[in-house]
Parts: C-alpha cells; sequence; structure tokens
C-alpha cells in the first residue's frame, strides 16, 4: 500500500462513526448480491442441507464478503477520495479510520473463513479464503492499477459465491456450479464498463486504467457486444443443463433479448455525446445489467425449488 492508509487517518474526522458508517465497509449492495447468488447455489444443489447449517453457512459468506469489501475500502483510500462514485465512502469522508477498516477486514476475514469450514466443510472454508484473497489481493491491489483486464480477471471473485454454496451442500466440484460462475464471470465485464462509459473522468483522475481509459470508449463498446454475445449464449444453453428447465429459458431468452439489444445501442453509439444525452443508453444497460443477473439467478432458485414438486426442471 502506498499512501491509502496515510490518506486516511489525515482525513478531519467531521463526525464520530455510527453502526452505519461501519457497516458501509462491508459494501453492502456488493454483499447482497454474494449473499443471493451463494444461496442458490446452495439451494440448487442436489444435496439438502439443514436449515441451521445453510443459515450458518451464507451467514459467515456473507461475513466474508464484507471483508472482502473492507479491505478494498482500506487500499483503495487514496483514490476512493478523488472519484465522485466513492468519495462518499466512509474513510474518503473521514467517518472511519484506515486503520480501522484494515483490522475489522482481516478480523471479519478470519471469523469468517474458520467458522464456514465449521459450519459447513473445509473445501467450502477455503474457497472462502481464497476468495477474499483473490479480491483484497489479486483484484484491488494487482490488477486493478495495472491492467485494462482488471475488470475481466477481477470479476472472478464475484463469480465464486454460487460455487462456495454448491460445495457447502455438497462437499464436492461438479459442472453446475461453475456454469453460474461464467455466468457471473461473463456478465461483469459489460456491466463495468457500461458504468466506465458514462464514469470515465473519474477512472482518468484517479489513474485507473480502465479500458475505456487505456483504449477508449470505441473499443469498449466494441468489447461490450462482444462479451454480451458470449455471455447469452452461455446464458440460453444453461437453461439445457440440469439447474435450467423451462422457467430458467424464458427468462434467460427474454433477458438476453433485452441485454443484446441494449449492447447493440451502445455499438452504434458514436463519440459526439451531446449534454442532454448525458449518456442515457449506457446508464438504462447499466441498470438493466443488474436486473439481468438477479433475474437470471433468481430463475435459476425458483427450478430449484420447485423441482420436488414436478414443476421445475425438465423432469
Amino acid at each position: 500500500m502506498t499512501d491509502a492508509s496515510l490518506n486516511g487517518q489525515t482525513q478531519s474526522h467531521e463526525a464520530e462513526a455510527g453502526f452505519g458508517d461501519y457497516f458501509a465497509l462491508l459494501k453492502p449492495r456488493v454483499m447482497s448480491l454474494v449473499v443471493f447468488t451463494a444461496l442458490v447455489g446452495l439451494l440448487a444443489a442436489p444435496i439438502s442441507v439443514h436449515p441451521m447449517i445453510a443459515f450458518a453457512s451464507i451467514l459467515f459468506i456473507a461475513v466474508g464478503a464484507g471483508a472482502s469489501g473492507a479491505l478494498n475500502m482500506w487500499w483503495d483510500a487514496d483514490i476512493d477520495q478523488i472519484m465522485r462514485r466513492t468519495k462518499g465512502r466512509p474513510i474518503p469522508a473521514g467517518k472511519v479510520d484506515a486503520d480501522d477498516a484494515l483490522y475489522i477486514g482481516l478480523a471479519l476475514s478470519g471469523l469468517s473463513v474458520v467458522m464456514l469450514a465449521l459450519a459447513a466443510n473445509l473445501l467450502a472454508g477455503f474457497m472462502l479464503a481464497f476468495t477474499i484473497f483473490f479480491y483484497a489481493v489479486i483484484y484491488s491491489m494487482w490488477l486493478k492499477r495495472s491492467t485494462p483486464q482488471n475488470i475481466v480477471i477481477g470479476g472472478a471473485a464475484g463469480a465464486f459465491p454460487p460455487v462456495i454454496g454448491w460445495v457447502v451442500a455438497t462437499g464436492s466440484m461438479s459442472l453446475e456450479p461453475w456454469l453460474m460462475f461464467a455466468l457471473i464471470f461473463m456478465w461483469t465485464p459489460p456491466h463495468f464498463w457500461a458504468l466506465a462509459l458514462f464514469m470515465r473522468s473519474d477512472y482518468d483522475d484517479a489513474g485507473v486504467p480502465m479500458l475505456t481509459v487505456t483504449h477508449g470508449r470505441r473499443v469498449t463498446r466494441n468489447n461490450i457486444l462482444g462479451y454480451t454475445v458470449v455471455l447469452a449464449v452461455l446464458a440460453v444453453g444453461t437453461a439445457f443443463t440440469s439447474i435450467g428447465g423451462p422457467i430458467y429459458l424464458t427468462a434467460a431468452v427474454i433477458l438476453n433479448a433485452l441485454f443484446l439489444k441494449g449492447a447493440w445501442d451502445i455499438w452504434r453509439r458514436d463519440e459526439v455525446i451531446s449534454d442532454a444525452d448525458n449518456f442515457a443508453v449506457e446508464k438504462r444497460f447499466f441498470k438493466l445489467s443488474l436486473l439481468y443477473l438477479f433475474l437470471h439467478f433468481g430463475a435459476i432458485l425458483a427450478e430449484a425449488v420447485l423441482a420436488p414438486y414436478g414443476l421445475g426442471g425438465w423432469s
């Protein structure tokens, strides 16, 4: 770490940190997506889990996700105070000391990994530890500031939760959780690149080599369309596996048609964006991307929940 800790420590504390400030360190919006996808992975698995074990496991996966968020905010405190999107976070806002964020992140990391291993199994605990390490070290400390492929490779961190959920239930690996992993992994680049298109000045100012900064918006638009095409094939193809079914297929066809249309609209754009337009197409695509992932996993969950009643899956 360079100046992040120093910057955090020298911020003037405008107000005493409250529970909400410390909770914000855990990136609750990201945590909610982690909890949901991990829960889907757990419930889609072919082996049922005792409700108490399932609850404890999801809780500790959530704590691990929060630990990753705190470590990310500790490391990125220097650039967070530059970017409009992040300057209101607890450390750059002077609400929480950077060292406190580090200690919270490390403590929650250890707690979550040990407790998940005890509540579920060692493989699940190991995978949670690797996910935290991947996000905090490989993505935050290395990839984010060194390569325009930061989001592409770093997206793996957000894609592991359904695999962890599956491992909680089965104690082993199989194809199905990796299909859920691939869905998130391929969704992440177009999701974040759409954000980068209308927030490019933030990444410019902070010196983050996002694709929009290093290669320009035209290349970014090309990549959004390319990744969306591959994602659509993967997403619809998943319908014909054991975690898919008619409910998922219907959702996937509709959602991917909309997503492809959005990516096409972005690709057709030129670089002359009027103030009145204000990147409206890119912002609509970004909002759609949030709904896209939630509804795909919601459809997988519906197939799993309804399967015992003969209403889900292809059987």
